[in-house]
């Protein structure tokens, strides 16, 4: 039932909040007694970060590129664990994307650095195209406007929210954190999200009927939640399944926050790039306003 994660992989641009991913990365690479693979790209369309213009990228490369690989020798320290630097020029996203499948990473935690608004649409984000187009699930750590942490570290992770709207993306996010439970010994918050809008005519009926049809519906609802669990699951783990109502992203940040969660799972299916940009999924609100670390899972 437990999903290998043998090789995780780390990307870290240097910031106050890519401390806290290297972090992530050391204790999870601990915990599964696996390889860490940590990665720097050296962008020279942003290499303003360097405290420096450059004129001739050629002749600046090689001194970029040894700075950073001192840089996360000295973020690892004297860590017993298995890790490899990874230092290489290029686009941000096409770079990890391709260091992830040439290292068959089973796990790749990054940030995003909580823009929204408009900075949000014309600057993009790193992190949330990368949610679509790695192959293995991606773990988000969410910073402030000012480049730190939004909440402090969170590991292990004992009680874990999977949204479930019984696709086939939250049904792998479901898997994989049902693993995670069993690894860490754990609760799993089991969450569906009613929304009113999608029951209209249900919500309008009156008090009585509509009362009698709505438990109905919500006794359904629980019913093919516990139905997802392996009967030998609940020796093993705390199994708690919640329904709520409202939109979906509001009232999974709410609970995370109300019942402490430590890590948040979600399903994420492919959009188009102008829904992304004007209206965005559930999974990318959660992750700008997410108390705790968010799992990723995109099905290929």
């Amino acid at each position: 039932m437990r999903k290998q994660v043998n090789r995780i992989f780390c990307a870290t641009d240097f910031s106050k909040l890519a401390d806290e991913v290297v972090s992530y990365g050391i204790a999870l690479a601990k915990e599964f007694n696996a390889r860490l693979f940590v990665c720097h790209v050296v962008d020279f369309p942003t290499v303003s970060m360097y405290g420096e213009a450059v004129a001739g990228p050629i002749e600046h490369q090689n001194r970029f590129m040894d700075y950073a690989k001192s840089e996360i020798d000295r973020l690892i320290g004297d860590e017993s664990i298995d890790y490899q630097v990874l230092v290489t020029l290029g686009n941000t996203t096409e770079e990890i994307a391709r260091l992830v499948s040439e290292h068959n990473a089973d796990l790749v935690i990054t940030a995003t650095h909580g823009r929204s608004g408009l900075k949000r649409f014309f600057l993009g984000s790193v992190t949330e195209r990368l949610m679509r187009i790695l192959p293995c699930p991606l773990l988000v750590l969410r910073g402030t406007e000012e480049d730190s942490p939004a909440a402090s570290l969170k590991f292990p992770f004992k009680r874990i929210l999977v949204g479930c709207d019984f696709s086939s993306d939250s049904d792998l996010a479901f898997k994989y954190s049902l693993s995670m439970a069993q690894e860490f010994q754990g609760e799993i918050h089991l969450v569906h999200v009613v929304e009113p809008s999608g029951y209209k005519e249900l919500f309008k009926m009156p008090a009585e009927p509509g009362d009698r049809l709505k438990q109905d519906l919500l006794d359904m609802i629980k019913g093919k939640l516990k139905s997802m669990v392996p009967e030998d699951a609940l020796n093993w783990v705390t199994l708690k399944i919640q329904l709520l109502v409202g939109k979906p992203y509001a009232e999974i940040i709410r609970y995370a926050e109300i019942n402490d969660i430590d890590l948040v799972s979600l399903g994420i299916r492919g959009h188009g790039m102008v829904e992304d940009l004007l209206v965005g999924s559930t999974t990318d609100r959660v992750i700008r306003r997410s108390p705790c670390p968010v799992l990723s899972i995109c099905q290929k």
